[in-house]
């Protein structure tokens, strides 16, 4: 068969105008469209139409794209056993970048808007991922049913059949799945919250994936423990139900010391100094305490609240440098802890 240029040509005039023209259009309305939202956003002060922005600004350029090239090719002197492929790519096409735009959508809207609808102050990875699987899920079920007419139910079977074989070779990343899971929605572990576990390990929780959670650690490095491990441990949290927390420090004074002057002494300061002090709350109201004499002296108890669990290092240490300059200008003495010296006898023999 002669291949001659000049007949194919003429065959490419229309199809090639239809693709750009179609292509040309798209991009005006898409210029259009955003400006509108731009606008509409400025003046509702809505972040809605930032995402979607965001989002769709490149796959509007893909689906037009693809819708010329549907348009260009619908009346085009295709050879039949071309146009039987010609379709079904143009609709996998099209079901995959929708499905994957709005699986990008709903992520970052989920990160956005999740903190006002759960209480929380961020949504966990592991949130963001399941609602973009879901999308996915959607889509993917789309693609199969409408595209290819394929019946789900000999998959479904083979996925249960074989589920049984998945889940025993992946049971511990199920569990840890699973556990993550359970932890983001259970209201007890958020963002940003200060926890430590009975093991030892404590932190700022950053972080929970589908494998770990990941917590800072007050010298700024990470700790990573398993979703599994997480739900299991006896932990502390130190942001719930609220981030006001009481902080306690002792006082040994001289055994002679009056208990009564001293407690004047101490409640005076205290409540002199605790509105100074970033960090610390003047309500509920600091106190302090007699806890009887011990092994160093008179032992006072000095007790108040913080705003949060980062804030009572700062704040203990001023109110010691406070206290202990009062009491040594009050001339409070000190307990000094008695000293044991122990001989050795067959060196002293010796010497």
């Amino acid at each position: 068969m002669n291949f001659d240029p000049f007949t194919l040509v003429p065959m490419l005039v229309q199809p090639v105008a239809l693709f750009v023209g179609t292509l040309a259009l798209v991009l005006v309305l898409r210029r259009v469209l955003f400006g509108v939202l731009r606008r509409w956003a400025a003046g509702a002060e809505s972040q809605l139409a930032e995402l979607a922005s965001e989002t769709f600004s490149g796959s509007i350029l893909l689906w037009g794209v693809i819708l010329a090239f549907h348009v260009a090719t619908q009346d085009a002197e295709i050879p039949k056993r071309l146009m039987r492929y010609v379709h079904p790519a143009v609709d996998v096409l099209w079901v995959w970048s929708i499905t994957a735009a709005v699986s990008r959508f709903a992520g970052r809207a989920v990160r956005h808007y999740g903190t006002p609808v759960t209480g929380v102050k961020s949504v966990t990875s592991l949130t963001q991922k399941l609602v973009q699987l879901a999308v996915v899920t959607v889509g993917l079920v789309w693609l199969l049913k409408v595209v290819f007419d394929i019946s789900l139910t000999p998959i479904l079977t083979t996925l249960g059949v074989g589920g049984l074989a998945v889940a025993l070779a992946l049971q511990d990343t199920l569990s840890n799945l699973f556990a993550g899971f359970y932890v983001s929605i259970s209201g007890l572990v958020n963002l940003g919250d200060y926890i430590r576990l009975n093991t030892g390990e404590e932190g700022y929780v950053t972080d929970i994936t589908w494998r770990c959670t990941t917590m800072r650690t007050n010298g700024n490095n990470l700790t990573i423990i398993p979703n599994n491990k997480l739900a299991q441990a006896i932990y502390t949290n130190y942001h719930l139900p609220e981030t006001r927390m009481g902080v306690s420090m002792i006082f040994n004074v001289a055994m002679s010391s009056d208990v009564v002057r001293v407690l004047a002494v101490l409640s005076d300061e205290i409540l002199q100094v605790v509105n100074q002090l970033p960090g610390a709350l003047a309500e509920p109201a600091p106190s302090v305490r007699f806890n009887g004499p011990g092994e160093h002296g008179l032992a006072f108890q000095v007790n108040c609240n913080i705003t949060k669990f980062a804030d009572q290092f700062q704040v203990m240490s001023d109110l010691r440098t406070f206290l202990f300059t009062r009491l040594q200008r009050e001339g409070i003495r000190f307990e000094v802890p008695p000293k044991a010296v122990i001989l050795d006898s067959k060196q002293s023999a010796g010497d």
